[in-house]
């Protein structure tokens, strides 16, 4: 199982990326270990996440989002995507914007 999720940075830009622990890509992230967009903008916190069956779907559902304009596009984006070939088993949202 991947997981595609946004992150919103300490300049209040988001990044979107695939892991298959979000708890454990988050700390890479706020450690400076993560992507380098993310090393001068932390620290992260986590905005949503979705559950992908695996890796290859994950990518794509992650370019898709990647393409929205808006912040509020990108997040509609992951959580209503409804290409049935997507299995969303858990979806978790931890921020108060939502």
């Amino acid at each position: 199982m991947y997981f595609v999720y946004i992150l919103c940075c300490n300049d209040n830009t988001y990044y979107t990326g695939i892991a298959k622990n979000v708890e454990d890509r988050l700390k890479q992230h706020n450690n400076g270990k993560g992507a380098k967009y993310t090393r001068g903008r932390r620290p992260c916190r986590l905005i949503v996440s979705r559950k992908i069956e695996n890796k290859s779907l994950a990518l794509k559902l992650e370019f898709l989002v990647k393409k929205q304009k808006s912040h509020e596009e990108k997040v509609y984006k992951l959580l209503h995507h409804n290409n049935e070939s997507y299995v969303c088993n858990s979806l978790y949202c931890l921020c108060n914007k939502l």
